[in-house]
Parts: C-alpha cells; structure tokens; sequence
C-alpha cells in the first residue's frame, strides 16, 4: 500500500527544508602557499570573502561577525593516524559603530580601524607570510598536507542570531577546507 500524499508531501517538505539550511554560503579560497624563510614556515593565503544581505545589515545596525581562519599541517602516515604537526586557529571581530561610521577589525588586544566595508573583508580576508611553525620541526624528506579554512563563527553571535544561524543559509559563511602538499 503507497503512503498517503500529505505524508509524501510533508517529506519532501523537510527534505527541501533541510536541503535549504545545508547550502551555506562560500568563501571562495583564490590562493593558500606555505614556504620556509629564516627557519620559519610561512602561510599566505588569499579568501574572497562576501556578505550576504542579512549579515551586512546585521552589521550596520552594531552587531559584530567574528570570522575564523583555520590551519592546520598533517603528516600522513601509512601505518597509524596521520599526524598533526600544527593546528590552530585565529578569529578577527568585525563591528560597525554608526556614531564614527567606521568598520574595526579585532584580534585579540589588537585592533584596526577601517573607512569601508571592502577594506575590511579584504584585510579579513588576506593571511601574509604568517609563521605557523619552525622548519627545523619537520622532517627534511617528508611530505606534509596543509589545509586552511575561513567561516563566520556563528557560536560567538549574540544568542538570538545563533537561532537565526540555524535556520537560515544567509548566516552561514565558510569557505571549504583548502588542501595541498607541502614538502620543505
């Protein structure tokens, strides 16, 4: 016996809806490198980051967007785990204060203030010759996969925007995890 249309319906219904909320949108990744100078390993990478319409005036009406970048150096191993050799993160708060009209971008103690909103997401959006870890902590024949990411952070939002993360793509911002080989 076939199951009656309105259960068929309400399927497909949540399975649009879920369809719906699973499709964030994407920070492209343009380019990611590491390289060895002075006995660092640098990172450079470049995101194209872009808001959506809700988190742009999210932001102009004072509330901040935390955007994370994410590394992280594995070395694969045929015969156990693959091993992390460094992992970490780092987070910029984005704001808007109205009264200066004027964009700043936090990390920690540090702070920087910006004219417009094009400045700020390139200047989110661009890691320089960041030092990850020392070279003389990897293995000379080696090989290591690298991997980077940027998302908005959703969980430092003020509670009631959490909710609004949750039901709708237009607060969900990540790029994909972006992968290569890396030998020193």
């Amino acid at each position: 016996m076939p199951p009656p249309r309105g259960l068929v319906r309400i399927l497909l219904a949540c399975l649009g809806l879920l369809c719906t909320l699973a499709a964030a949108d994407v920070i492209p990744v343009r380019s990611a490198d590491l390289r060895v100078e002075d006995g660092d390993v640098l990172l450079s990478a470049q995101f194209d980051v872009a808001l959506t319409p809700a988190l742009e005036e999210a932001l102009q009406k004072g509330i901040p967007l935390y955007f994370t970048l994410d590394f992280e150096l594995t070395r694969p191993r045929w015969y156990w785990l693959d091993e992390k050799v460094a992992q970490w993160s780092i987070t910029h708060r984005v704001s808007y204060t109205e009264l200066t009209r004027q964009y700043r971008v936090s990390s920690g103690p540090l702070s920087q203030p910006f004219d417009s909103l094009d400045d700020v997401l390139r200047f989110v959006g661009r890691v320089s010759s960041r030092p990850v870890l020392r070279a003389d902590a990897l293995a000379r024949d080696a090989r290591y996969e690298a991997g980077v990411r940027m998302r908005l952070d959703v969980s430092q939002l003020p509670k009631p925007f959490q909710l609004n993360a949750l039901a709708s793509h237009e607060w969900q911002l990540s790029s994909e995890w972006h992968r290569w080989s890396f030998a020193p």
